[in-house]
């Protein structure tokens, strides 16, 4: 057997650090090509899954105070009608962290996917019980400034304390699109 020699381990290295950028380099077109088919559609994807999964859940809580009847997105509660619109459902800001999460470099990808479930799970449980607030307080003055807050800064600040989270529990390094940019320049540079 031949000993290599230190001009074809030279020659080694080279190549699989070009096969590692041609790796990295199709990692980060198929995350973004990823983010823009999931946001076509006006996130159709995300209303289409979420919808019923937020109605439903919210049937089955409220059946446990009250008597709950389901037509389409409307709720019957015995003294009021709740209609849960795209709004209501949270599509963009679930869009939000699944954006976050594709456009972080250098995570693997059972890594990523746990990141994606525990975010959408830590939203959802959030967008509940944010709903389930609103409807206590339906009948009230409070309900329409409580409802616009809600709108305009609390659920922006469900995202970015999920996403914080996250990081900081899967002690997470990158900075979201920054570090691809990097990346990218980083290669050219070297062109």
């Amino acid at each position: 057997m031949k000993k290599p020699t230190r001009n074809s381990l030279s020659k080694s290295y080279k190549n699989l650090s070009r096969a590692n950028r041609s790796k990295q380099i199709l990692n980060l077109f198929l995350r973004y090509i990823i983010i823009l088919l999931l946001g076509a559609g006006n996130l159709f994807i995300f209303y289409k899954t979420l919808t019923p999964i937020t109605v439903y859940t919210l049937k089955i809580i409220l059946n446990i105070f009250t008597q709950t009847t389901l037509t389409e997105n409307l709720l019957i509660l015995s003294t009021i009608k709740i209609q849960l619109i795209p709004a209501c459902i949270a599509g963009s800001a679930y869009y939000l962290l699944l954006i976050l999460n594709l456009s972080t470099a250098n995570i693997k990808l059972n890594k990523r996917i746990k990141i994606l479930i525990l975010t959408f799970i830590t939203l959802f449980i959030l967008n509940i019980l944010r709903i389930l607030l609103l409807i206590t307080i339906n009948s009230t003055i409070f309900f329409q400034p409580i409802h616009e807050l809600f709108w305009y800064a609390i659920s922006t600040i469900f995202v970015i304390a999920t996403w914080i989270f996250t990081v900081k529990h899967y002690k997470i390094k990158q900075i979201p699109v920054y570090d691809d940019i990097k990346f990218l320049y980083k290669l050219i540079k070297k062109k």
